[in-house]
């Protein structure tokens, strides 16, 4: 992988975390850092996804990819969230 696609993913992978954790449900109390590397590995195991499905190489804009990567992230921001928040807690 080459400079300028490390970077792109790691702009991909900002958006794709964003939108997930807008997309989570409740409250995320987790830094920006995790949400940026959650939805990094949101957009390469959606983009594995599309590709074994078949719909990732389309005309234009592959919007079920895109989906399917926001989908992911905000399952993974979820699952980190109640992961992350749990982490403290004491009984």
């Amino acid at each position: 992988m080459t400079v300028a696609g490390i970077i792109s993913a790691i702009v991909v992978g900002l958006i794709i975390g964003v939108l997930g954790r807008l997309l989570a449900p409740g409250k995320q109390n987790i830094p920006i850092w995790l949400t940026i590397v959650i939805g990094i590995i949101a957009a390469f195991i959606g983009t594995a996804i599309a590709r074994g499905l078949g719909y990732a190489d389309t005309n234009g804009i592959d919007w079920l990819e895109i989906l399917t990567q926001v989908v992911l992230a905000a399952i993974g921001v979820s699952i980190a969230a109640g992961a992350y928040g749990r982490r403290g807690v004491t009984r």
